[in-house]
């Protein structure tokens, strides 16, 4: 279908010109506004949303920037996404939020879009808008938090919350102490500011060249963060006028990039969904395996939380950001990518600096880990692959074998590692499934919730392996193998698991798999009835248990991907 753009849409000297024309002069504005190429500022404010809850005062500083280009900014706000504000899971939003961003701005009449996001589903939802609709458009990335302090410790959210709810349940602290620090967890508005998902996401769309430079890991409270707020205003007038469209910007090799990026970030394994997601709008056949080749060539950089030490809109900023970040990769990375200030990657870096800080970014011969924070796994568990974060995972549990202890409840599973009369052990594999994008549905952040046992707590184990066809935040650490494809729901072979079964974890080998042979998985699956959830009779969640895919393509919705003609 064609695309609305304002000249089109204006008419003048028709009927539904004069209308339309007229309609916009009740609002205030001029003949000589109208004549101006109108700009589309998508926002995603809400006051449900604390990682978007200062994005009024940044898009007014955007509309500076279009006004003093020569354009005419006009905002719309549509669906904004926080996981916990959901009593569903938000991936399952994501894609909804993607339909209604690229009705917005397909069915408008604008000639440059500009997108504002900071957190995880948000900014995947947008770019996958982006993709489909193809016109002229900009990330600004809303930003990253303040960290928080609590008696002289920095704390940085979702990671420290963790520890701290680790050590509660451990009985190391009172209910009243944990309180306490409830109020010091977060510092400000803005993404959680560790390298979880959010600030991956940020991360990734400066890196794909989508965003201009040095704007992905600014504090969303800063007086630079509205400097690149007007900046971004006035670059989308000028990509108007060059007509450099979305898909111009995304391709095969900005991808390479981003995931290159990703990977020397440690970023999250959210980011393997959301781009396949991505991609496949745009009518590119994005593969997990194309995810492990980088990986292995490209070594951990960043240190910060949940992997490292410090935090992204502070000692990562500080030291560079993800600027300095490409200066370092910048012999692997593809250079010749266009990017929305006009320039190629290669000429953009010609003038950064390297990192400020070699211990925040590291040298690449001083790395974190030699290899990307992400790995990715297969073997008769997975046919269709699932993922590890290798760069949060404890080194000796990336090869272990062990007995499995399934559950289909989340709640029957924390009530039994939480249970002080409990038979788990250190060397225990727990099972958690029936939770992925039909399952649930809309594949949780389950992963994140399955607690350290108090008992082994306290005999000094700090980690213990777990599988799940969910998926679980970027700020959370220890040996977790996610995305399990496909999911047992639909009948994939962890359905076929049972206690005792030992299984096997071999991340340097990519393999993830359990004692039993193809003939004994499908014995046990002869009778298996996948999950059809006939309590959800309507609307957008039944669509989305009807039409998604499995996580090794995306989860997006089948009609949603990009058909050749």
């Amino acid at each position: 279908m064609e695309h609305n753009y304002s000249e089109k849409w204006k008419k003048r000297g028709d009927r539904t010109g004069l209308i339309r024309n007229a309609l916009i002069k009740s609002m205030g504005y001029t003949d000589a506004d109208i004549e101006k190429p109108f700009i589309g500022i998508i926002n995603t404010w809400a006051e449900t949303n604390p990682g978007h809850v200062h994005f009024r005062q940044l898009s007014e500083a955007i509309k500076r920037g279009v006004w003093a280009a020569g354009g005419f900014p006009m905002e719309v706000n549509t669906l904004s996404i926080c996981e916990v504000f959901f009593d569903l899971s938000s991936l399952i939003y994501r894609n909804l939020l993607s339909i209604t961003t690229e009705e917005l701005i397909a069915r408008h009449p604008f000639d440059g879009i500009v997108l504002i996001g900071g957190c995880d589903k948000n900014i995947p939802a947008h770019l996958m808008a982006a993709a489909s609709a193809n016109k002229p458009t900009i990330y600004l990335p809303g930003g990253a938090m303040l960290p928080g302090s609590y008696k002289g410790q920095t704390l940085a959210c979702g990671t420290d919350s963790f520890y701290l709810y680790n050590r509660y349940t451990s009985g190391e602290i009172s209910l009243e102490e944990m309180i306490k620090h409830e109020g010091c967890l977060y510092g400000s508005a803005g993404a959680c500011p560790i390298m979880g998902t959010a600030n991956t996401c940020q991360t990734v769309v400066e890196a794909l060249g989508l965003a201009l430079p040095g704007s992905a890991s600014s504090l969303g409270v800063s007086a630079e963060k509205l400097r690149s707020c007007e900046e971004t205003g006035r670059q989308i007038v000028k990509l108007v006028e060059d007509d450099v469209k979305f898909l111009d910007i995304f391709n095969e090799k900005s991808l390479e990039n981003a995931i290159r990026v990703l990977m020397a970030a440690g970023g999250s394994t959210n980011l393997i969904i959301h781009l396949t997601a991505i991609a496949k709008r745009a009518g590119i056949d994005l593969k997990l395996s194309d995810f492990e080749k980088i990986s292995k060539e490209t070594p951990v950089l960043v240190n910060v939380k949940p992997h490292g030490v410090s935090t992204v809109g502070t000692g990562f900023h500080d030291a560079g950001g993800v600027e300095s970040l490409m200066k370092v990769l910048e012999g692997s990375l593809n250079t010749d990518c266009l990017t929305v200030t006009g320039k190629t990657v290669g000429e953009n870096l010609k003038d950064a600096d390297l990192p400020y800080d070699n211990d925040i970014i590291r040298p690449l011969n001083n790395p974190l880990e030699e290899q990307g924070g992400i790995a990715v796994l297969y073997g008769n568990l997975a046919p269709k692959g699932a993922v590890i974060k290798r760069s949060a995972a404890s080194k000796h549990l990336l090869k272990h074998k062990g007995p499995a202890k399934v559950f289909e409840s989340l709640e029957e599973c924390q009530k039994y590692l939480l249970d002080e009369n409990s038979d788990v052990t250190e060397d225990m594999v727990i099972v958690l499934r029936g939770f992925g994008p039909v399952g649930a549905p809309g594949m949780p952040e389950n992963g994140n919730h399955m607690p350290l046992p108090p008992k082994l707590n306290r005999m000094g184990v700090k980690d213990f392996v777990r599988i799940t066809d969910a998926r679980m935040s970027g700020g959370c650490f220890g040996t977790q193998v996610l995305h399990v494809a496909p999911e047992s729901a639909v009948g994939g072979p962890l359905a076929a698991v049972r206690d005792g079964d030992i299984i096997h974890l071999d991340v340097e080998n990519n393999l993830i798999e359990v004692e039993l042979t193809d003939e004994q998985i499908a014995e046990r699956l002869k009778d298996f009835k996948p999950k059809t959830h006939p309590d959800i009779k309507r609307g957008f969640v039944r669509n989305f248990i009807d039409n998604v895919t499995q996580a090794d393509e995306g989860c997006d919705l089948k009609y949603m991907q990009y058909e050749e003609d």
